[in-house]
């Protein structure tokens, strides 16, 4: 029988009377890959917080190899072995690998001077372990971002952690670090190392895990093997209710789609060094996915003609007309918006509220001789919150505290409330709960419906064949490949089609 590492029972955790866990139990196993999985808000962060060390509960035990911690403040939990490996790099990128690795914690000479030596000695043989090939004088700017996040695990590795908590691995690597990371998971549970494992990806939840935890209102729902436990099931579990086909493509009988009318054409587009010779044309009511590796030239062709890159020279169209597109306010004044792809560095101002959120976009709208009519500009805030279903107390709440999956409803929200023609949409359904990822779907159609036209950019294959009626491969910025979603019969075919594989 498998030796149980870790035990969280019945833990409890309150913010100001408001219950985030409830009676929360969870188990850990030697070696084994743990998903730990919930919607938006469901107190899977709180819980590892508790882990640690960040939060303290309210009540509840936690053990390690069936000894009674005490977790209170991070250090515990580095004394109890656990480390947390972060979305957010912990990083200097101007430092190399093996500085990185043991920052602060560095081996001195007797002169006081740091031996470099024996600190790349050191990283050395924690990469050859791993079987990771790198040389550990190379900084981590020269690197792509798989490497850094190798760099977090051996780091926590070097500290002699045996629970590593992963959250969102693979939010920003490609198909292939993807792939090199799992094998390294392979690897670390070779050596006992047993990993909790946080992500809203579904596919890969069943890859890579043993078993799974799901979580829902701060209450513990169902613990499983992952064999035992169909995704359709899964979905269920996590959101309270069966999703019924809402990732389930049909072709969409659309009265507005007329391919010989575009109403958003791009000519021979060059923009930096990502976008070289791009054309593509979008019609009235369309959805149009764009698909493609890391560097295709996706969200640079999104800048540019939002007006956030320089284009250095081509044509835009909008209804057949020419326009020039110099900066986002060009760009609004044709009726295009873009969400972008980090919602909460370039979307949205965290520390301000949902209603100064939402009518950033639409100043102009709601002021006159430059003062706000606050009564309009709650009238709109109140009726897209209402529309898009964001969870909220008021229209004054401040965007930080809002769960990921409703912060992106606030940057649909704010670029809707100014009625574009044109929307792009650049992975809008990254980080969110299944949940959220469903209403979002269920938007992007309606807009459609209402003769709204959409580009939808994203990684998320499964979610990009759930939407959209056209796909464009880039390649090298350009578009290498048209393929219509009635010809793709599985999401493998457009694998291959963006690795360019017969």
């Amino acid at each position: 029988m498998t030796q149980t590492i870790l035990k969280m029972e019945k833990i409890n955790k309150s913010f100001n009377d408001v219950v985030v866990l409830n009676d929360v139990d969870f188990e850990l196993k030697k070696g084994e890959v743990h998903a730990l999985m919930g919607g938006n808000g469901a107190g899977k962060s709180t819980l590892m917080k508790i882990l640690t060390g960040v939060y303290t509960a309210n009540s509840g035990n936690i053990l390690i190899n069936g000894d009674p911690v005490r977790i209170e403040k991070p250090q515990d939990a580095q004394n109890a072995a656990i480390a947390m490996i972060f979305q957010e790099f912990s990083v200097i990128p101007t430092m190399s690998i093996s500085e990185n690795m043991f920052l602060n914690r560095e081996e001195l000479k007797k002169t006081g001077f740091i031996n470099q030596k024996r600190l790349n000695e050191q990283t050395k043989e924690l990469l050859r372990e791993l079987n990771i090939k790198v040389d550990p004088n190379t900084k981590l700017e020269e690197l792509s971002v798989g490497y850094w996040q190798m760099t977090e695990i051996c780091k926590a590795l070097s500290q002699d952690a045996k629970i590593l908590i992963m959250d969102e691995p693979t939010a920003t690597l490609t198909k292939k670090e993807t792939t090199v990371l799992f094998q390294l998971i392979k690897k670390l549970k070779s050596k006992g190392i047993s990993i909790i494992y946080i992500s809203h990806r579904m596919d890969e939840i069943y890859k890579v895990s043993d078993r799974i935890t799901v979580l829902r209102d701060g209450k513990h729902v169902i613990t499983s093997p992952v064999d035992d436990l169909p995704m359709k099931s899964l979905v269920s579990h996590i959101v309270g209710q069966d999703m019924g086909d809402s990732f389930q493509w049909k072709e969409r009988k659309n009265p507005f789609l007329d391919e010989s009318n575009p109403v958003f054409e791009v000519q021979d587009l060059h923009s930096g060094s990502k976008v070289n010779g791009l054309s593509f044309k979008l019609f009235k009511g369309e959805i149009l996915g764009i698909a493609g590796l890391m560097g295709s030239g996706r969200t640079e062709m999104s800048k540019a003609v939002f007006g956030i890159d320089k284009i250095d020279t081509g044509t835009i169209k909008v209804n057949g007309k020419p326009i020039k597109i110099s900066n986002p306010q060009d760009a609004m004044n044709e009726g295009i918006a873009l969400v972008p792809e980090d919602r909460r560095v370039q979307g949205l101002v965290l520390e301000h509220s949902l209603r100064e959120n939402i009518m950033l976009p639409i100043l102009n709208k709601v002021s006159k001789l430059s003062v706000i009519k606050n009564k309009s500009v709650n009238d709109v805030s109140e009726r897209f919150i209402k529309k898009l279903n964001v969870k909220t107390d008021d229209i004054y709440k401040t965007m930080n505290l809002l769960s990921g999956g409703n912060q992106q409803k606030i940057v649909l929200s704010k670029w809707l409330a100014n009625d574009p023609d044109i929307l792009i949409l650049d992975e809008p359904t990254n980080g969110v709960d299944i949940g959220a990822k469903s209403e979002i779907i269920e938007i992007i159609k309606e807009l459609a419906d209402q003769g709204k036209s959409v580009i939808v950019i994203s990684s998320e294959l499964s979610e990009l064949l759930a939407v959209v009626d056209r796909i464009l491969i880039f390649k090298e910025g350009k578009v290498d490949r048209e393929i219509y979603r009635k010809d793709i019969v599985q999401e493998e075919d457009l694998e291959h089609a963006i690795q360019n594989e017969n």
